[in-house]
């Protein structure tokens, strides 16, 4: 009788924990080495959480997931995880195929050996960080991953929180398809590489983006290797290596050792305080949807014979870009 008791009080607590989670959200809670995962009762059949109690989280969601009890608020029904706490010996992996919302809420995530955020999931992945809360994420050694913020998908940055991200690995934030920043406070304090590197396009449409201490590039925007599209209406399905910055505030620390900007397409500075010299960029330009040319002038441009060239001389040609020497 009195175990049964127990059992009974036991499943009554989890009950009430799991009536306090929202819909369509899993609430993750770091503290050192264990972080505690609660999921929603309407769609834990979709949810699966393989890491037990480890502060290394590692989620999956089912392949069958197409978004379930949507609302306003969620139009797309997604799933929606909450991370907060702290950790010096943890991750959050994020498997999936329909896109999610990564929500921020105080969070401080060092990974000694990986990306602090992990997510493979090559679909829209919303990150916000909430209103009046700071998170800090810091990554470690790990060849396998390109990105303290590794994300498989396109990015979407957003929210009046503030994020921290120091790349003591690769670059500090990795989109492997396009990335766009509305309204968030991001700080790169660090990054191996290049403190922002994404495909297809790049929009920054307000917030203020301050990136310091990059070893590389500040931000680069690489066309992926889909066909080419040019701006498109919206930037939907845009591939085009584009930079694009409207509203917001963007502040480059002198200390790079690349660019301040390089994008495989056009940079297009319309609005916004932009703090770095706009002079130290580079773009190309597509030339018949074959060719990518620097449109960078170069010092000089000489044939293999050591006579000098015109830029677009066939054969190979080396040129030298102010401290670069390039052969191509």
């Amino acid at each position: 009788m009195k175990r049964t008791l127990l059992s009974i009080i036991a499943l009554a607590a989890f009950a009430g924990t799991a009536s306090a989670i929202d819909a369509n959200t899993v609430e993750i809670i770091y503290n050192g080495t264990s972080a505690t995962v609660s999921v929603a009762p309407n769609i834990s059949s979709y949810v699966t959480v393989g890491s037990g109690t480890s502060s290394h989280v590692k989620i999956v969601q089912a392949a069958t997931f197409a978004g379930v009890d949507k609302t306003t608020d969620n139009e797309d029904g997604e799933i929606i995880y909450v991370l907060s706490g702290s950790s010096t010996d943890g991750e959050f992996y994020l498997e999936g195929s329909y896109k999610a919302t990564v929500e921020l809420k105080g969070l401080t995530l060092t990974n000694p050996a990986g990306p602090a955020l992990n997510l493979q999931d090559g679909k829209r992945i919303s990150l916000s960080a909430k209103n009046g809360t700071t998170s800090t994420l810091t990554d470690g050694a790990n060849e396998d991953y390109n990105g303290c913020l590794h994300c498989k998908g396109h990015l979407k940055l957003k929210g009046k929180g503030t994020l921290n991200v120091v790349g003591q690995s690769r670059h500090a934030i990795y989109s492997k398809e396009y990335m766009e920043v509305k309204n968030l406070t991001l700080n790169v304090t660090a990054a191996q590489k290049d403190g922002i590197h994404c495909k297809e396009y790049m929009l920054i449409e307000s917030g203020t983006i301050s990136i310091s201490g990059a070893q590389d590039d500040g931000i680069q925007v690489e066309l992926s290797s889909d066909p080419q599209t040019g701006t498109t209406a919206s930037h939907e399905d845009e591939n085009s290596g584009n930079f694009y910055m409207t509203a917001g505030k963007l502040t480059i620390a002198s200390g790079y050792q690349g660019k301040a900007i390089k994008a495989d397409g056009s940079i297009k500075l319309t609005g916004g305080t932009r703090n770095f010299d706009t002079a130290d960029t580079m773009e190309y330009a597509d030339i018949d949807g074959i060719e990518m040319t620097p449109q960078k002038t170069t010092d000089a441009v000489y044939d293999l014979q050591g006579r000098k060239a015109g830029a677009h001389t066939r054969g190979i040609i080396v040129s030298k870009q102010g401290k670069k020497t390039v052969i191509r």
